[in-house]
């Protein structure tokens, strides 16, 4: 199994239809409107404007589970997406990314080590997988690392597709 055979719905409602990036590079980030890192939307905007047409697809996921930093419904979430970073990347239902309710996608993703072997629980806000073309997670990032960074652009030219 792989991300692309989790079901998942979409921000605004309906299936998020995750089988439709097979052979794309994803990055998936658990996103948050009140967080202190939530400008770091303007960067993965950024990286979805770069890299979209070559593979890449920046997948948001709003988890409500830091300090209640993402409180809004779906439609307050979109339009703060929308109006203060013009966000267009796909954004999913809220989820839980820890604990007992944790979702099957992020079951499938928190196994995956990063640059310094750390596994499990998600620790904060915007940690960001990439999962390659083939479902396989190919990085893992912290909340720290910027969208911009090398370490992050480097490994997505190397994720996308050829």
């Amino acid at each position: 199994m792989t991300i692309f055979d989790i079901n998942l719905a979409a921000l605004g409602g309906g299936p998020a239809r995750l089988d439709q990036y097979r052979g794309k590079a994803v990055l998936v980030v658990n996103v948050a409107s009140k967080c202190g890192s939530t400008p770091q939307y303007a960067g993965l905007q950024a990286l979805q404007d770069s890299y979209g047409e070559r593979g890449l697809v920046v997948l948001g996921v709003p988890s409500n589970q830091f300090a209640g930093q993402e409180p809004g419904t779906a439609e307050e979430i979109a339009e703060f997406c929308s109006t203060n970073y013009g966000v267009t990347f796909p954004l999913t239902e809220k989820i839980e990314v820890n604990g007992p309710g944790r979702h099957p996608l992020y079951a499938e993703l928190v196994d995956s080590p990063d640059a310094d072997g750390y596994t499990g629980d998600i620790r904060w806000n915007f940690e960001k997988f990439l999962v390659a073309p083939d479902g396989t997670v190919a990085a893992r990032f912290p909340t720290k690392t910027d969208p911009q960074s090398p370490d992050l652009t480097t490994a997505i030219e190397q994720a996308l597709p050829h």
